[in-house]
């Protein structure tokens, strides 16, 4: 049991660290609703706030191509790793075959191997194969660099599924097949759901891969072009705010329609090896 003047000062210390997360957030909405000649690079509470910034950045900026883009590769990149990793994560759990220790550890490499050491190599690659300045040099760079996590997170959740479960599926005639697809896929929903959530989550903050590989404005990501728009406007304050809170939407939106999903996977057996 916690007594009285435990929970009290728990409760304390998250309030601190929740202001500590939250006020850099209030002051963004604040600078974005503050109007343009009001704005300043310090904190600034508005008056008489205007939602008309979040108008201009969306226009001056083609925010609408760049959030197409973004979503377009996202979305792409999360089926793909999704579809492979549970493949995988299914085949390094469940078959037993020479040399699948040493393969999953090599696929964890993936992990501890930062995008920065690989990107000028992997944009001659791609370079000589013709696939710069498109979608696929985003999309299929970027479920590689997904995979080791997914892999693994798909790994140990099907490991974490009882035994009888399995072998009743099994004594039913279940295939390899039906097994994965039929009834482990469908309990595995709290779990794929977190894992789409994050991969999603890193697809769209993705900055270098997107730096180095397009050239073409109407391919540009929304992170990407941000960066172009920040270095447009460096003094117009309140428009940059408004164009920030625009890109980070899609994010936090997709979190807080999953977030019960999301916390369900995290404090589920997901991890557990």
């Amino acid at each position: 049991m916690i007594s009285s003047r435990e929970r009290v000062l728990n409760y304390a210390i998250l309030t601190i660290f929740a202001a500590l997360a939250l006020l850099p957030l209030i002051g963004v909405v604040a600078s974005a609703l503050t109007p343009a000649a009001e704005s300043g690079p310090s904190f600034t509470w508005p008056r008489h706030p205007d939602l008309g910034n979040f108008g201009t950045a969306w226009r001056q900026g083609h925010f609408a191509t760049y959030l197409t883009s973004s979503l377009l590769v996202a979305v792409s990149v999360v089926v793909l790793t999704a579809v492979l990793a549970i493949l995988a994560g299914f085949s390094f759990a469940h078959f037993d075959y020479p040399g699948r220790s040493l393969l999953f550890y090599v696929t964890l490499i993936g992990l501890m191997v930062p995008p920065e050491a690989f990107v000028i190599p992997l944009y001659f690659n791609l370079r000589d194969t013709g696939l710069t300045d498109s979608y696929w040099s985003l999309i299929l760079p970027q479920t590689a660099q997904s995979l080791a996590f997914s892999v693994f997170w798909m790994r140990n959740f099907f490991r974490s599924v009882p035994v009888s479960v399995i072998e009743a599926a099994r004594l039913d005639g279940a295939s390899d097949w039906r097994l994965l697809w039929r009834i482990l896929v469908p309990t595995s929903r709290p779990a794929l759901l977190t894992m789409a959530m994050l991969v999603f989550m890193w697809t769209w903050n993705e900055f270098l891969l997107p730096l180095v590989m397009i050239t073409d404005e109407s391919k540009r990501t929304a992170p990407l072009g941000l960066a172009f728009f920040q270095s447009e406007h460096t003094t117009q304050y309140s428009v940059l705010a408004a164009a920030s809170i625009i890109v980070a939407l899609p994010v936090v939106a997709s979190y807080v329609f999953l977030q019960r999903h999301f916390i369900s996977g995290m404090l589920s057996g997901a991890v557990k090896g």
